[in-house]
């Protein structure tokens, strides 16, 4: 299967995208430390510390002590390249996810209207959870909610954005993952609020020891 050869690229690529996201937050200049890093990324502090002193090995970031035992992280300009270089690939990738996750979820939407599907919620409020509204409104499926782990009084297409806690005052049939990044926290946070896994579903494989 296509989109599993390209769960298993963008696996791979989770340490580039977790360096890009470190690289732009740093780029932006701010007094940064590593938990403060970890709290506005939402990646766990030993694997800020281990990409950090990565970054520094690579000569991406440079490291200048301030006051209180804090740290300020600067890109140098080896490291600016490499936000750029790491930007280019992204965007390609996406491009590519984009078509494969658009042929992917037709195929799931049209197995679920063959078994008597009507309503769905969405699990997962990112760029993915898009492309599968895209999808959707080529079927006579309903999105009968979107919920996603985040706060949030965000709307998507003009349905609001409900904690995921949420789920169970919602009426509908089966949830459709609808987040790469986030797919393995969601799916395991799902099954602790009730959602009974046969009524997971997914266009990509769930590693229930990542919690990314």
């Amino acid at each position: 299967m296509n989109v599993q050869k390209l769960n298993d690229k963008k696996h791979g690529n989770q340490d580039s995208y977790k360096s890009l996201l470190l690289l732009d937050e740093i780029s932006k200049g701010e007094d940064l430390s590593q938990r403060d890093l970890s709290k506005k990324l939402n990646i766990a502090l030993g694997l800020v510390n281990s990409y950090i002193k990565n970054l520094i090995a690579k000569g991406y970031i440079t490291i200048k002590n301030i006051p209180s035992r804090r740290y300020t992280y600067y890109l140098t300009p080896k490291g600016f390249t490499e936000k750029s270089r790491l930007t280019y690939d992204l965007l390609h990738d996406y491009t590519r996810i984009f078509r494969e996750a658009r042929r992917e979820f037709r195929g799931l939407f049209n197995d679920l209207i063959e078994n008597g599907i009507k309503d769905v919620v969405f699990a997962g409020a990112d760029e993915v959870a898009e492309i599968a509204y895209l999808s959707l409104q080529e079927v006579d499926i309903e999105l009968a909610g979107i919920v996603d782990d985040t706060a949030s009084a965000q709307s998507f297409f003009k349905t609001r954005v409900k904690p995921l806690k949420d789920i169970s005052g919602i009426d509908y049939d089966v949830v459709v993952l609808t987040t790469f990044l986030k797919r393995n926290i969601l799916y395991k946070k799902l099954i602790d609020n009730g959602v009974d896994p046969v009524k997971i579903k997914t266009i990509y494989q769930i590693d229930m020891n990542d919690n990314n």
